[in-house]
């Protein structure tokens, strides 16, 4: 099993080793769930500093969010700064995670309180886990293994286990896609998340499945840009 521990030892190797870093990139999803449907925009930016700011967002109707996440780059392995997630609209939701450097906890809001989360090397929010995931596999020359992520979430530190299912090609709204399909690994048996990531994007995620009670919610690309190209 492919660990980010292993990749946050990986982040103080040699120049030599010339790990492969993240291209900005813009990526435009539709989401349906409910019957409904919902235009989500993702946006990767490099800022002046060298680290990343990391956007996604939505609205339908009188509903949306807004989410971001600051990390910087390590070798293979992300740093994380901060997580802030903004609900509009009826759901006014806020939620909030930071990280200090040399810290033994993680600040974390959570329906309006604060907690200290124990804080263990590779760490990473909701956001910038994803950017970890991808990181791994660009410098993974075999990539078709399970994944273990840690992640700090309001009022617990998680595990997440993404188990390699295989090879898949999709038809999307932007082509013909070859793709590697992962599942997380869920406790309750009526929860089911599955994600395609294409190599050719750079392991962008074309499509999530995520299904609970018996509801999905599915996300599949319909415009993206990496690294200026569409």
């Amino acid at each position: 099993m492919a660990a980010v521990a292993a990749l946050c030892a990986a982040g103080s190797a040699s120049a030599a080793d010339e790990p492969q870093g993240l291209l900005p990139y813009s990526v435009e999803y539709k989401t349906t769930a409910r019957g409904m449907a919902l235009k989500l925009n993702r946006k990767l930016e490099q800022n002046a500093d060298g680290s990343y700011t990391l956007t996604n967002g939505g609205k339908i109707m009188v509903v949306g969010f807004h989410e971001m996440s600051v990390f910087s780059v390590d070798g293979s392995a992300i740093r994380p700064k901060s997580y802030v997630y903004q609900g509009t609209g009826l759901i006014n939701r806020r939620r909030e995670v930071h990280f200090t450097p040399g810290a033994a906890t993680i600040r974390s809001l959570y329906k309006e309180q604060w907690y200290d989360l124990p804080y263990k090397e590779g760490t990473l929010d909701r956001m910038s886990q994803q950017e970890q995931v991808r990181l791994l596999l660009l410098n993974d020359p075999t990539p078709k293994e399970d994944i273990l992520i840690t992640v700090a979430d309001g009022k617990r530190v998680k595990d997440y286990q993404l188990r390699y299912v295989g090879e898949e090609t999709l038809n999307t709204p932007i082509g013909s896609l070859k793709t590697l399909h992962f599942e997380r690994v869920h406790d309750d048996p009526d929860r089911k998340s599955d994600t395609w990531l294409a190599p050719e994007l750079g392991y962008l995620m074309v499509k999530t499945v995520h299904i609970e009670d018996g509801k999905p919610t599915e996300a599949i690309v319909t415009k993206a840009s990496v690294g200026g190209k569409n």
